[in-house]
């Protein structure tokens, strides 16, 4: 997974229009962390997005994450989302997830996560 900080969200394609990597875009201002992710969250992304996005964390209260460009998410990219949920949870601070799309929304919908996490359009 690379990632790209301070992400220009437009200018980045999916892999099916001619990008050939997953990606993360990490956006910083203040106490407020974005994340744009696309491609997949799996056992081999998942592990780079807790290196890059934990650390990160320190002194946030607001994290949003954009899934709109996340075609797959498996149970380690759940894992990884409940942690990011416990850190901001323990921090008083809030994490939103937005965009989400249908296949990752029956994901979320068939293991409750919809009930655990903040889900906008």
């Amino acid at each position: 997974m690379r990632v790209r900080n301070n992400y220009s969200y437009n200018k980045t394609k999916k892999k099916s229009e001619g990008g050939n990597r997953d990606d993360v875009g990490i956006k910083t201002e203040g106490n407020k962390l974005e994340v744009m992710l696309d491609g997949r969250m799996d056992s081999s992304t998942a592990p780079e997005f807790e290196k890059e996005v934990f650390p990160k964390l320190e002194g946030i209260t607001e994290l949003i994450l954009y899934f709109d460009r996340l075609a797959y998410l498996s149970s380690a990219g759940l894992r990884v989302l409940l942690s990011c949920q416990k850190k901001m949870t323990a921090a008083q601070g809030t994490m939103i997830v937005k965009h989400v799309n249908e296949i990752v929304m029956e994901v979320f919908e068939a293991t409750g996560f919809d009930s655990i996490l903040t889900i906008e359009d």
